[in-house]
């Protein structure tokens, strides 16, 4: 939503088109109903199947045939090309990034107490927005990421130094299945963020399965890495501490 008021009017009737396996396809697929803005998400072939359906009762056009992890973001851009509509990037995109921290000035107003916010790692759009917000209304709060293993690109980028590009992970986690962190991400990551673990799928379902026992929260993998790194003592944190638990299409076979 931050990034499509932002555009102009003329931009506004060219339309947007957008990448992703689906919590920002039904993003700006709903972002883009509500302003009237004609909207093509590509996603994967593969991907979620209620996070496809949901995207297009949204009103967005999806188009999948052909398209992999590796390709969605050349299709989209082919298709901005010849369309002229604006490309709204799920994560190394200045506007995505102040949009998402916007959950890390939400923690601090409602808990200024908080010590230790957790945040799911994919692209990075949240984890930086999170971690340049609240370090900014309050520099001692310790932001970190959370990873699957499989696909810890950030992980090593972060140990590294350097932006690490990793194949298509297989993880349950396909909200995080990318292949590398976003520039502008990894620089204020870099910057902000105490550290990035990564916890195993097998973690992971554990947690899904404390979520709907104990807080009778439905999530989806992706959304519950911070809750698999506290519970597998992947981290070890004193003091009051948030956890992010973003995205909610929860693939329900997963569980069978």
């Amino acid at each position: 939503m931050n990034a499509l008021l932002q555009l102009s009017e003329e931009e506004r009737r060219r339309g947007v088109v957008a990448f992703s396996s689906g919590n920002h396809a039904q993003g700006v697929a709903l972002a883009s109903k509500l302003l009237g803005i004609r909207s093509t998400i590509v996603m994967p072939e593969g991907s979620v199947a209620s996070k496809v359906e949901a995207t297009k009762a949204y009103g967005a056009e999806v188009v999948t045939s052909g398209v992999t992890a590796a390709t969605r973001d050349t299709v989209a851009r082919e298709i901005a090309e010849k369309t002229g509509a604006s490309v709204i990037p799920p994560f190394d995109d200045e506007r995505i990034i102040a949009g998402q921290g916007t959950t890390g000035l939400e923690i601090l107003e409602e808990w200024p107490q908080v010590e230790n916010i957790i945040v799911p790692l994919g692209g990075g759009g949240l984890l930086s927005g999170v971690a340049i917000a609240a370090t900014s209304l309050k520099p001692s709060v310790e932001v970190y990421g959370v990873e699957p293993r499989a696909g810890n690109d950030g992980e090593q980028s972060f140990r590294s130094g350097r932006i690490v590009t990793i194949d298509p992970p297989k993880t349950i986690a396909d909200g995080a299945r990318t292949l590398a962190i976003g520039v502008r991400n990894f620089a204020i990551i870099r910057e902000r963020v105490r550290d990035v673990v990564s916890v195993d799928d097998g973690v992971l379902l554990d947690a899904l399965k404390f979520a709907m026992y104990r807080t009778k929260l439905v999530i989806e993998p992706t959304g519950a890495l911070g809750i698999a790194a506290l519970l597998s003592k992947t981290l070890r944190l004193s003091g009051p501490t948030a956890i992010v638990i973003s995205g909610g299409n929860l693939d329900f076979s997963l569980l069978c």
